[in-house]
């Protein structure tokens, strides 16, 4: 076999080695368009907007396979809606090409919920809608802290940070506004339940800020008041006004105390006074 090829000049052997190099490359390049379906190209239709069932079926009737590349939650958007695609609508590519999805969720998912309490009302929008929350109905009520969220609460209810909710919920917010003008005689809470007490202080835009329990008190809820803080009177033994967005401290016990006649007379409907007296 090398005795043929030696028996030949140089120049016959080089020219028929460049001749099998042209073949050999003519041939690989013929082939490409085989091996690589060059001529088999579609373009991909549009599923943006349509349900993922639809989406899959027409990608696949189009010659494509489908992959789900992630999932988001909008409540704006119908659930299992096609978000995103890739490639995109319009695109020529080839027939057996991946098309990837992302679709939106039909249950949004559960997040933790912030502490927005003592945050300005600018504030708190912020972080929640950082959150994926959403601002629900705003209620005033008077107190220093003009503008800062005082309460968080979700159906009514006061909402606890850290609680699971589902993303896109409506938070209501219980906003501070200025002090009212009204004062009112501090009313007697001696010997009323925490609960009666709280109620009559809300009644009057009085909020109840601490309750000190006694070691024995198992539920502050049905404890006595035999303490509260400011007194009604001062030293001199004149009447003590509050208004409305202030706070009062109470001390509470298993029994209701014994009331003298001093505590009678100070009954708890406490009288308006004019903002001078």
């Amino acid at each position: 076999m090398f005795r043929f090829i030696t028996k030949k000049p140089l120049w016959i052997n080089i020219l028929v080695g460049v001749l099998l190099a042209i073949l050999l490359f003519v041939g690989v390049i013929s082939s490409l368009g085989w091996f690589t379906n060059h001529d088999d190209a579609k373009t991909v239709p549009g599923v943006t907007g349509k349900s993922l069932a639809e989406a899959e079926k027409i990608l696949n009737d189009a010659g494509f396979t489908v992959e789900i590349q992630d999932s988001l939650y909008f409540d704006t958007l119908s659930p299992m809606q096609v978000i995103r695609q890739v490639p995109d609508e319009m695109e020529v590519v080839k027939s057996s090409r991946t098309v990837y999805l992302t679709y939106n969720r039909a249950l949004p998912p559960q997040i933790e919920m912030p502490n927005i309490v003592g945050y300005s009302f600018r504030n708190a929008t912020m972080v929640l809608e950082n959150a994926g929350l959403k601002v629900g109905d705003t209620t005033f009520r008077p107190d220093f802290a003009k503008n800062s969220v005082l309460e968080q609460l979700y159906k009514g209810v006061t909402i606890q940070p850290g609680a699971k909710i589902a993303m896109g919920s409506k938070i209501d917010l219980v906003i501070g506004s200025q002090l009212s003008t009204s004062a009112y005689a501090i009313p007697n809470l001696i010997g009323l339940t925490t609960t009666q007490a709280r109620l009559l202080l809300e009644s009057k835009g009085i909020m109840l800020a601490s309750i000190i329990p006694n070691p024995d008190v198992r539920d502050t809820t049905n404890a006595y008041v035999y303490r509260q803080s400011p007194n009604r009177f001062d030293d001199q033994g004149n009447i003590i006004s509050i208004r409305a967005g202030q706070v009062m401290d109470v001390w509470v016990s298993v029994s209701a105390p014994v009331i003298d006649s001093l505590g009678i007379e100070g009954s708890g409907n406490a009288d308006s006074l004019s903002e001078n007296e």
